[in-house]
This record gives C-alpha cells, sequence and structure tokens, in this order.
C-alpha cells in the first residue's frame, strides 16, 4: 500500500491562500511552493524560506499531520493540521498558533488556521524560470498602485508606507515578515501587500471627531468583501498606528490585540518622498 507520505513527494504549487477567513490573492502565479523529499519539507513563500519535517498520524478522522519547523521564521513551532489529497491535489488546513487541531476545511476570523489548495507540479512551471521573491513583491506593489483608483479627495494616510511591526491576535509578526509589508493609499482606497500577496483591500472613512479618531473599512475582495471592519488610529508625524477588530467586532478602544480576539495591530512608517497631502 502507497503510504500519504510517498504521495507527497515531490515540489507543491499553492493555488490559493486563506487565513483567519480572508482569501489572499492567487499564490500559484507567484511561486508559492512546499518541496517535501522524504520526510523533509522546505517551504518557499512571501520572500521567506521554511523547513522542518512532516508528520503523518493516518489513523486520525480526517487524516491529520504536523509540521515541526526546524529553520525559518517559524522555528521551534510545530503547527496541527489535516489535510486531504485527491490525485494531483492536496488541500491543507493548519493551526498557525496554539493546540488546537482544525476539524473542517475552513478558517473564520481569529482562529489562526490558514488553509491552502496545492497542485502537483506537472514540470510546466519547473522549466520556467521563476522571478526572484523581491521581484515577486515588486510586481504585486505595482498592481496594488494601479488598482488603487483616487475615489475622493487624499486623506492624511495618502501615500505608500512600510511596516514597522505587526500584531494579529495577540501574535507578534516576525521581524524577517515585517520587512515585506507595505501600506499604499490613494485616496479613500488602501491596499495592503505583504511580498507577493494582498492581504488587504478597501475603502476606508475617516472620524475625527473620536478619541481616539476612528476608521471604517468595507473591503473591496477576497472572503470578506463587502463586509466592514472598524478599528481607530493614531498618526505622529511619520508614524501610522491601527488597530482593526475583526469584522462585524465592536471597535477597539484601545491600540491593543490579545490571543483570540481577533483585532489587528500595526504599525507604519511613511516614505516621505512619496506622500502627497493636499
Amino acid at each position: 500500500m502507497v503510504r500519504d507520505l510517498d504521495r507527497l513527494q515531490g515540489t507543491w504549487y499553492v493555488t490559493s491562500f486563506e487565513a483567519d477567513g480572508q482569501t489572499l490573492a492567487a499564490a500559484a502565479s507567484d511561486g508559492a511552493k512546499i518541496v517535501i523529499k522524504g520526510s523533509r519539507f522546505i517551504s518557499l513563500a512571501m520572500g521567506a524560506t521554511y523547513e522542518g519535517r512532516v508528520e503523518i498520524h493516518k489513523t486520525r478522522k480526517p487524516n491529520s499531520l504536523d509540521l515541526v519547523f526546524t529553520a525559518g521564521p517559524e522555528k521551534g513551532n510545530r503547527n496541527l493540521g489535516i489535510y486531504k489529497l485527491d490525485g494531483d491535489r492536496w488541500t491543507l488546513c493548519l493551526a498557525t498558533r496554539g493546540s488546537t487541531r482544525p476539524k473542517t476545511f475552513a478558517t473564520k476570523p481569529g482562529t489562526g488556521f490558514a488553509l491552502e489548495m496545492l497542485e502537483r507540479d506537472n514540470g510546466v512551471r519547473s522549466r520556467a524560470k521563476e522571478p526572484s521573491p523581491s521581484k515577486r513583491a515588486s510586481a504585486t506593489r505595482r498592481r496594488a498602485l494601479d488598482q488603487a483608483a483616487t475615489s475622493g479627495v487624499p486623506t492624511e494616510l495618502e501615500g505608500e508606507w512600510t511596516m514597522v511591526s505587526g500584531v494579529f491576535s495577540g501574535k507578534a509578526l516576525d521581524a524577517s515578515m515585517v520587512k515585506w509589508c507595505t501600506r499604499i493609499t490613494r485616496g479613500n482606497v488602501t491596499t495592503v501587500v505583504a511580498g507577493p500577496q494582498t492581504m488587504l483591500r478597501a475603502v476606508f472613512a475617516l472620524d475625527a471627531s473620536t478619541n481616539p479618531q476612528a476608521i471604517e473599512y468595507e473591503h473591496l475582495e477576497g472572503a470578506s468583501k463587502g463586509k466592514r471592519q472598524s478599528g481607530i488610529f493614531k498618526l505622529t508625524g511619520e508614524t501610522l498606528k491601527i488597530c482593526v477588530s475583526a469584522p462585524g467586532k465592536p471597535r477597539p478602544a484601545d491600540f491593543s490585540s490579545k490571543a483570540g480576539d481577533g483585532r489587528s495591530y500595526t504599525t507604519w512608517r511613511h516614505r516621505r518622498s512619496r506622500r502627497r497631502v493636499h
């Protein structure tokens, strides 16, 4: 009998990725992939390399596995997951934090679950030269600029911002990932990209009459398309702090993010040369 670990051998390209209920831009065209060799794996995505071993638990239902990270941003961590294999298609749902294994192939805001759809390399992709992570990130940034058509006059958030730090449901984003995150705002449209992936694209409205000042998102794409998110922001010189609740949750009262609260708390620094405030 062929074991599932044997069936997983080779290179798999990510065709879709969803995290905390939000669908990210298609990763396949950006070269995100997982390579399995023996019981070892290497994952290449968002400009970072993750390495470790795969532990299969075939007796559990649904089929379960653990990814034990031995190198890269997640070194020392263990992600609990479930999976299914259908020929050259692999569906993987992982808990990116905590000790609760997913029970279904789905994600929700604040869970820390990630759902990936992968397809086996058929030899066509491998023959084409893949762009470097920096070139993929630049292409995504250019697309974001093209999409961010101005609707309305520029606000004090106008321009491009580089991430200084990020905390999501109490978990700090690794410094190696922070450097790949950019916020691009034109008029009342804001886009957040992380390496080759679009994390957020939304129209927004500001309310300076409150303390702290309020920001309201309406998502333009992804699993949260059409949904609203309430948040607060603080702009001090060239530094911007934004704290946003999960869709449908009350607006935060302070700038914080704790385990399980579904909040994102990010800090950004403006790229001065590109700032346009009218």
